[in-house]
């Protein structure tokens, strides 16, 4: 309040002692066109809800993040159409000049091109360092895929009991990859098989793969309690013991 003031610096560089004559703030407050008035114009309108410098902020946030569900969801829908009928994601060539830029980035385009909402923030009009679409944001949307999936697998087990199946690949360079398969029967009495992941390991020795198939049980809350040898396993192990015993 610096400026065209009524009388003297009062609250600025002077102390205001002029409390008992009633008329002292109208002449320290001046005309309409005082500093005074433009001050408290400007303070009355920052103070307004909707014009708030808070309020503008809230609302550009809001906006970013609505923004920032449309653009995730859109590549979350992609990733699962492309994993449920076993399609590849990536292509050759992902330009913005190229004619096939790989299924998901075709996927996506496709998803939004009779959506205005969606392409408003995806692809080119999406943030340079958010547009969701890159190697590593695909991995994570399918590694957390994968977890549900397993989760539902093991929880639809339980506690009941269930085989393994494990095929190591002994004649590849390490590190090999170990596929684990849980064979199991649901309530309704039909037997399943189904994976849940291929852990690598560096060789193929018995020690090695116990340790593999314990890491996947304890990340799974499985227990080696549960696993039953199948009959059919059972029956041939008896057949090559008795085979054995009649050579000797």
């Amino acid at each position: 309040m610096v400026g065209e003031q009524g009388g003297r610096d009062a609250f600025i560089i002077e102390d205001f002692d002029n409390w008992s004559k009633k008329n002292s703030f109208r002449k320290h407050m001046g005309n309409i066109q005082s500093y005074h008035h433009k001050a408290q114009e400007k303070c009355d309108l920052l103070l307004r809800k909707n014009q708030s410098i808070g309020e503008v902020l809230h609302k550009q946030t809001e906006l970013e993040k609505s923004n920032y569900e449309i653009r995730l969801r859109a590549t979350i829908r992609s990733c699962r159409f492309l994993l449920k009928n076993a399609l590849p994601f990536r292509g050759h060539d992902e330009t913005e000049k190229s004619n096939n830029k790989g299924l998901f980035i075709e996927v996506l385009s496709l998803i939004r091109e009779d959506n205005e909402k969606i392409f408003k923030v995806t692809l080119e009009n999406a943030p340079k360092n958010e547009k969701l679409t890159s190697r590593t944001i695909q991995k994570d949307i399918v590694d957390c895929f994968s977890k549900e999936i397993i989760k539902s697998i093991c929880d639809e087990i339980g506690k009941d009991v269930f085989a393994i199946l494990v095929d190591e690949s002994s004649d590849i360079s390490p590190p090999a990859p170990l596929p684990l398969v849980l064979r199991y029967v649901d309530q309704l009495g039909i037997v399943k098989e189904r994976s849940i992941g291929v852990v690598h390991v560096l060789d193929t020795s018995s020690l090695t793969l116990k340790a593999a198939i314990d890491s996947v049980f304890t990340d799974n809350n499985l227990s080696m309690a549960q696993v039953r040898i199948q009959k059919l396993l059972l029956l041939l192990l008896l057949l090559l013991l008795l085979l054995l015993l009649l050579l000797l």
